[in-house]
């Protein structure tokens, strides 16, 4: 599969390393889940003239891990390295102290290994770069996939390479105008709910996308046939992506993920599903720590407000959460003919949600305007008045209001002006307001 879009990060990656090479080193992190691809976006834009040394930390004991990065060192960089080297920060002392004299990218991978290996790295590493950097011309690649142990390493106050990055770029899945991109070349007159079902599935997220594009032909029945299939990637991809994230407390959170994949979404009905744990702690790790969902308040309401609902930053994980965990007894009894049947007599429903998130990511695409989100309220006795997506143009004089439905059929314009009538008395008095129905046939 041919490498698609990234051309904003690798613009802003190469112009970090001519600054690198023209005036002193530079470190740059980049986060993202698994299967994003940090490695490729690395290693595509560190391509030219000046060598690229790769070390990716595995976990395994210092000592051999520097007898197998020193071979890679001296091969790369055509030099010598001790035998007697023993530890990284030895190690990478010897490389800042070539750096004085020679340009050269340094890329290690999963650097959030070292907590694991041995935790002083760190220190030792901060100690080296304070000391090297303005008088080196090294290229300093971090990555890692283990987000909460990045987000510690390098934005907590109290660790010692906080500050020390010159730029954080984190990674996400692709938009909209690359995933069609991909479609087109790999299932030219593809539908567009062939198109919902792709982004359903893997969120624009580059592994799954080549996974799926080298081994099916794209097709609805064909995605589902790949990924619910037994020794399938995808059926164990979930809980390998999280295990390592929460560690042994992973139950619970589990539990609360899989709440808020089926519609269980508010800190009270999550607490009540779960009989009575109390969340908010754990619901406040899953946003600031572990960036897998996020607060979801209707728009233009008070930043205080508590009319809050959470979702599943991730498409994947709502899949998984909801089929995959969710069916773990069919699962385990390699009953997946049954568990594809009812991931495909469901995908109608289910994939409603996902259009809205397509549709709002297109409007986020466009620049046009200066808030997106959906609104809603609830009052006793009464049915929820919502409206899917609601977004306000960047002079705050006109707001789009939307309702999506994946068939056109299925939309009662009687019901939905009611609640825009509703949503311009509440919040919208002093705006001109433009409705539109997003289908399908719209994407």
């Amino acid at each position: 599969m041919k490498f698609y879009n990234r051309t904003k990060e690798i613009e802003e990656l190469r112009r970090i390393q001519s600054r690198a090479f023209d005036s002193r080193s530079r470190m740059t992190v980049i986060t993202g889940r698994r299967r994003i691809g940090k490695t490729s976006l690395a290693i595509r834009a560190t391509e030219g003239e000046h060598p690229t040394v790769y070390l990716f930390v595995s976990r395994k004991n210092e000592a051999a891990l520097c007898e197998e990065f020193a071979g890679l060192i001296s091969s790369t960089l055509s030099c010598y390295v001790p035998s007697e080297i023993k530890t990284f920060k030895s190690l990478f002392q010897m490389l800042m102290e070539l750096a004085k004299s020679r340009k050269f990218n340094l890329i290690i991978d999963e650097f959030q290994e070292f907590l694991n290996i041995n935790p002083s790295v760190y220190s030792e590493i901060q100690n080296i770069w304070d000391t090297y950097r303005n008088d080196t011309h090294v290229n300093l690649l971090l990555m890692g996939s283990v987000y909460s142990m990045m987000h510690k390493i390098f934005e907590s106050y109290h660790e010692p390479l906080f500050g020390r990055a010159d730029a954080i770029i984190p990674l996400s899945g692709f938009g909209t105008e690359t995933m069609k991109e991909i479609m087109h070349d790999f299932r030219p007159n593809y539908s567009n709910d062939e198109l919902l079902a792709l982004y359903t599935i893997t969120g624009g997220v580059p592994k799954y996308l080549e996974l799926l594009c080298d081994d099916t032909d794209l097709s609805i029945n064909g995605i589902f046939d790949y990924v619910v299939r037994e020794n399938s990637l995808f059926v164990n991809e979930g809980r390998n992506l999280l295990i390592e994230e929460f560690g042994k407390d992973y139950g619970l959170y589990f539990s609360i993920l899989s709440c808020i994949a089926s519609g269980i979404n508010t800190q009270s009905s999550i607490e009540n599903a779960l009989g009575g744990v109390v969340v908010a702690g754990h619901l406040k790790r899953l946003i600031e720590d572990y960036s897998l969902i996020r607060r979801v308040r209707p728009i233009l309401s008070k930043p205080r407000s508590q009319n809050v609902q959470y979702e599943i930053n991730d498409n994947f994980l709502r899949f998984w959460f909801n089929y995959f965990d969710r069916n773990q007894t069919l699962v385990e009894l390699n009953n997946f003919e049954y568990l594809r049947q009812i991931v495909l007599s469901d995908y109608p429903t289910f994939s409603g949600l996902t259009l809205e998130k397509w549709f709002r990511l297109k409007m986020i695409e466009s620049h046009k305007y200066s808030d997106i989100g959906s609104w809603w309220e609830r009052k006793k006795g009464k049915d929820a008045n919502e409206i899917d997506i609601v977004a306000i143009s960047l002079d705050r004089e006109t707001a789009t209001v939307a309702e999506v439905k994946r068939q056109k059929r299925n939309y009662d314009h009687k019901a939905f002006m009611a609640k825009v009538d509703s949503l311009k008395t509440s919040i919208l008095s002093n705006y001109k307001i433009e409705t539109q129905l997003l289908t399908l046939d719209n994407m």
